[in-house]
């Protein structure tokens, strides 16, 4: 027998095994190399993919458990006696992964709905779009609302969707809400041509209702890709659904309102809707200090009021 030949035969099989796992478990896309084509997962079909997956005493213990994770006293009585003898997977395996898996808008793999195009821009994102019929939203929408604003900017405005006035024109913010957006933008010391303005969705939700899961989930990618193109230094989400979404919570905005957070690596900040400014103004105090963070990390001076 060739012996090196053999251990590289072991060491093949343990590796399409411990891939098998990982699949079952719904992480393909991690270990996938995306970037080139000759690399492939090993599949299983016919009576192997019926069969139970069963792993060994090194791929749990070694290679699946975390250091700091405890044995019991048992499996490790069970392991002396079998040293080689497989092991079910841990019934707790599933759960572990999922605490630390990025959540992805559904119908994507885990992780790939959260990667970045190389070369992307918003020329390109809007192409892609196209004359979007991915959910319900397109059968009662008039024009689609995409984004407006500058390509350079370093401030993007991140609102729900749009309203009847933004259906009828295809810009975002141009109703009511829109002009007192308008000024408090003016009120920082910019103008709308410096930042740019966009939603989570694209079309009118009928009576401004607000965006479904589904709507969200087959709207969000584009969004995503619009800010990864743009790179801003600063993200404000005007109201829940533009916060939830991108930090992917169901919490009220109430309990992160004017914190700093991060999304994908960009400084993010949720702020209320000026729909809701509109509705309750003595509110608005409150989201001029929440501007004001913005301000001091974009740069801009914070004008003081005259004594």
């Amino acid at each position: 027998m060739n012996m090196p030949e053999r251990a590289e035969t072991t060491l093949q099989e343990k590796l399409n095994e411990r891939l098998r796992f990982y699949e079952d478990l719904g992480l393909a896309p991690f270990y996938r190399d995306r970037g080139q084509s000759g690399a492939r997962v090993a599949k299983r079909t016919g009576a192997e993919a019926e069969a139970p997956i069963m792993v060994t005493e090194e791929t749990v213990l070694q290679k699946a458990a975390p250091k700091d994770t405890p044995v019991s006293s048992a499996a490790s009585a069970g392991l002396k006696t079998a040293a080689a003898a497989p092991v079910a997977v841990p019934s707790d395996a599933a759960e572990r992964v999922e605490k630390f898996a990025l959540p992805a808008a559904s119908g994507l793999p885990i992780f790939e709905a959260t990667t970045r195009i190389a070369g992307d821009t918003l020329l390109k994102t809007r192409e892609d779009l196209g004359e979007c019929t991915r959910c319900k939203l397109h059968k009662t929408r008039n024009k689609i609302v995409f984004g407006d604003g500058s390509a350079k900017a370093e401030l993007v405005f991140v609102g729900e969707g749009p309203g009847a006035d933004e259906d009828a024109q295809g810009l975002p913010f141009v109703g009511r809400a829109g002009k007192l957006l308008t000024q408090m933008i003016e009120a920082m010391g910019l103008q709308r041509k410096d930042v740019y303005i966009c939603n989570v969705v694209k079309c009118r939700p009928p009576g401004n209702r607000q965006p479904e899961k589904d709507e969200v989930d087959a709207c969000s990618p584009f969004l995503f890709r619009q800010l990864d193109v743009l790179q801003p230094k600063v993200i404000v989400c005007l109201g829940a659904t533009a916060a939830q979404t991108l930090l992917q919570t169901t919490r009220s905005i109430s309990q992160f309102r004017g914190q700093w957070l991060d999304f994908r690596g960009y400084k993010m900040l949720a702020t209320y809707h000026p729909a809701y400014l509109l509705r309750n103004p003595s509110a608005k105090g409150e989201v001029w200090k929440d501007l004001q963070k913005v301000m001091g990390v974009l740069g801009l001076e914070v004008k003081k009021k005259a004594k």
